[in-house]
């Protein structure tokens, strides 16, 4: 997907070998932290997790607020990455839905992560939400553009509504011990809606 130059990016990752591998290991632990635990998730164990100590934990992250941004960015890279591999899909209907169980399987897995980001956006990056936000938006709208070509959904369905709905199911669902589960059964309830009479 084309980036637009006006959205400003994320800081790249760390260069060097040795500091690309930890802060990979970071964020590998964080994300598996913050499904388990949610946002506040201990930044101690996070740092035991990815065998790293406190410090390393904090060159590459200074604060809780910049860690749980890499987090979030990290998995909205991973669905923009998913709905251009069904950009493709010889169905483009069916491609839409397999998106939006991504969405949901990602919303209701972050466990306070967009609402600990809303909460502190002042020390982190302002931007970051409007950018995760775009990114999301534009790869849905081209499954979206494809299975309204084909007949496979209703013309009048925005992509912001679907976005809506996968959010509000996620919010429903993610203290549920079976969240992705749940996410997918309710999306499977609503589907019927998205589908022309």
């Amino acid at each position: 997907m084309p980036h637009d130059s006006r959205t400003p990016m994320p800081p790249a990752r760390p260069r060097r070998a040795d500091a690309r591998r930890n802060y990979d290991r970071i964020l590998a632990a964080a994300t598996a932290a913050i499904a388990e635990q949610g946002a506040d998730a201990s930044l101690e164990e996070i740092a035991r997790r990815a065998g790293v100590g406190s410090a390393t934990l904090h060159r590459h992250f200074p604060s809780r607020q910049r860690l749980l941004e890499a987090v979030f960015r990290d998995k909205v890279e991973a669905l923009c990455a998913t709905a251009h591999d069904l950009a493709t899909d010889p169905e483009p209907g069916q491609a839409l839905i397999t998106w939006l169980r991504a969405v949901a399987r990602h919303a209701s897995s972050n466990r306070g992560l967009a609402s600990s980001l809303i909460h502190g956006a002042q020390d982190g990056d302002p931007a970051l939400g409007d950018t995760c936000h775009d990114l999301i938006v534009n790869a849905g709208q081209e499954l979206l553009d494809r299975a309204c070509q084909a007949g496979a959904v209703r013309p009048d369905i925005s992509i912001i509504e679907l976005l809506k709905l996968v959010n509000a199911i996620s919010l429903a669902t993610e203290h549920e011990p079976d969240a992705a589960d749940q996410a997918d059964r309710l999306l499977d309830l609503a589907v019927n809606g998205v589908r022309p009479a």
